[in-house]
């Protein structure tokens, strides 16, 4: 009998792989913008952050402080919290818009006003916001930053809180963010940094070369 070559039809393969593909591109939420652009200083730390529930503290080189979490479902319950122990008097669409946004650099006084306008309105004002006030102490009026801190943790205590400052920040601006953290008892943390090679001769580049 002669031999008839094997037909298969992927019509139905090709079907399934573009209606998968619509419903990712569908059903994806892109992270939003970050306020600030910052450029981490470089280090030979290979040590990876976690994937989620982290607490970002940003900040920028003018010292200016930006908070953030990642996890949707504590940023609701967070800005709840927040909504009836600052008294801010959001409503739900102002709530909502905390829940889906991405860092915040102002002060609470502030915050209904920026909750309340548009993406486009609000990332303009990014570029001028004052930032989260904060000093060296846990003073709930002068140091908004520790309430976020309390706040965030009391709602997560899974949170992994990560400090990312530019390069070019002065270290007075960063370490006041690190005495707020030490206030609260909290010495474990990360500093966000690029990787870069160890350079050679160093310790470092000697215990790396005996598997340290």
């Amino acid at each position: 009998m002669a031999r008839k070559s094997t037909f298969v039809d992927m019509t139905a393969m090709t079907d399934v792989a573009f209606l998968l593909l619509t419903f990712f591109m569908l059903a994806t939420k892109f992270k939003p913008d970050e306020p600030v652009v910052v450029s981490t200083p470089s280090s030979i730390s290979e040590i990876p952050l976690p994937d989620n529930d982290i607490m970002m503290l940003t900040v920028d080189k003018t010292g200016r402080i930006f908070f953030s979490v990642d996890n949707q479902k504590t940023r609701a319950s967070l800005i709840e919290d927040m909504n009836s122990y600052k008294n801010l008097g959001l409503t739900q669409d102002e709530m909502n818009s905390f829940k889906i946004g991405s860092s915040i650099g102002v002060p609470f006084n502030q915050l209904k006003s920026y909750l309340a306008a548009s993406p486009a309105e609000q990332k303009a004002y990014d570029k001028t916001a004052p930032g989260v006030p904060v000093d060296t102490s846990n003073d709930v009026v002068g140091n908004e930053l520790a309430t976020w801190i309390r706040s965030a943790r009391n709602n997560n205590a899974r949170l992994r809180i990560c400090i990312k400052a530019d390069s070019e920040t002065s270290y007075p601006e960063v370490k006041k963010v690190i005495r707020t953290l030490e206030n609260y008892k909290i010495y474990k943390f990360n500093l966000i940094t690029n990787l870069k090679a160890v350079p050679p001769g160093t310790a470092a580049a000697e215990e790396r070369l005996k598997g340290a």
